[in-house]
């Protein structure tokens, strides 16, 4: 009625007549949220971080057993680890992620648990043992992730990642290097209850491998007891003894680790041999091991070189041999059992089908 007869009389006299607030005449609905949009980094320290690297750290805690914390505690935790966040942006990015208290991650299917602690391993690649370890960066104030995974019979470390996250898709990657390399039909592979192991596209992958995936039960840690003894081993003989001041610092001391674990160091539990002894024992020969063409110090671009180099003439040798990730082809081949019975006169079968594990 005001728009009708505007015209006639002033809108203040319309209003008045129609008993209609001037406000609300002059009322428009706002196009989208109101207040400022929210900040997509949150300040760590003297830094900054991304709301997704915030979101990995929230996961990283409710991950550990029994914890069900909600925002306003998830918020001290934050905080204890040096984030400058309050409750309201936790409870936000907790909210769009699924991670309010209470909420859960539902599978489909059934899951095989595993029935029995001990593995009593027969030969190489017949089970595998894989699980992410935390890896804290003091230079960047926050913690990165490892995922590795164990032939328990040599207790070779056959593969790893080292990222700023781990997702269902960078299992799915590993596992896929593992099956062209190796083939996974029939081996048993042991995991924990992580998202990204119980994750359907994980096991629908493993399933069409024709793998045996088994889970270890709830707060059971010892049922995954031969990756979770490298973890041990590798947190009291690296992590303890460095700190890493970025993520390429510690990721170079990784790969010379892993070349030590699996080329150098003897294990107590196979019989004081190093792994790749232990593997190469099973087929009666020592198998070879080739370096990788441009295999230089610095792995990807962007990486600055080791801090540990040779300095005035000190002898460092083996220290320069990196383990590469899964995406560097870091696997070995193995041939097939027809392929092995054909090799005679002390031929070794390995010979022009290794790539490289950890040397």
């Amino acid at each position: 009625m005001v728009v009708k007869f505007e015209d006639k009389a002033s809108r203040l006299d319309l209003c008045k007549w129609a008993e209609v607030a001037k406000s609300s005449f002059h009322y428009k609905q706002h196009p989208g949220p109101r207040g400022i949009k929210a900040s997509t980094h949150t300040p760590i320290g003297d830094g900054l971080v991304t709301n997704e690297q915030v979101v990995d750290q929230i996961r990283a805690v409710l991950v550990m057993d029994y914890c069900v914390y909600g925002y306003q505690v998830m918020t001290k935790e934050l905080q204890s680890m040096e984030y400058i966040i309050n409750k309201k942006k936790v409870y936000r990015l907790m909210k769009q992620n699924n991670l309010l208290c209470g909420r859960k991650i539902i599978t489909q299917g059934k899951r095989v648990f595993v029935k029995f602690r001990r593995i009593n391993a027969q030969m190489p690649m017949e089970y595998l043992c894989l699980d992410i370890k935390y890896v804290w960066v003091q230079g960047e104030k926050r913690n990165y992730y490892q995922l590795a995974i164990m032939d328990v019979y040599s207790r070779t470390i056959l593969c790893w990642i080292f990222q700023g996250s781990i997702k269902q898709f960078d299992v799915i990657g590993l596992l896929r290097s593992l099956d062209l390399r190796f083939g996974l039909k029939g081996v048993f592979i042991r995991n924990d209850n992580g998202s990204q192991f119980i994750a359907h596209s994980v096991r629908q992958l493993l399933k069409q491998m024709e793998a045996q995936q088994e889970f270890t039960h709830v707060a059971t840690p010892e049922e995954n007891a031969y990756i979770e003894a490298f973890h041990s081993i590798e947190q009291r003989e690296l992590m303890d003894r460095h700190t890493f001041s970025s993520y390429y610092d510690a990721k170079q001391h990784i790969e010379k680790y892993m070349h030590w674990y699996n080329n150098k160091r003897k294990h107590g539990a196979i019989g004081f041999v190093t792994p790749m002894e232990k593997w190469n024992e099973y087929y009666g020969k020592n198998i070879p091991t080739f370096e990788l063409p441009g295999q230089a110090e610095a792995g990807n671009a962007g990486e600055q070189p080791a801090r540990n180099n040779p300095v005035n003439g000190d002898d460092r040798q083996g220290m320069e041999q990196t383990v590469p990730c899964h995406s560097q082809s870091s696997l070995l081949q193995m041939p097939s059992k027809t392929q092995y019975s054909k090799h005679k006169n002390g031929l070794n079968p390995f010979e022009k089908s290794v790539q490289f594990i950890g040397g």
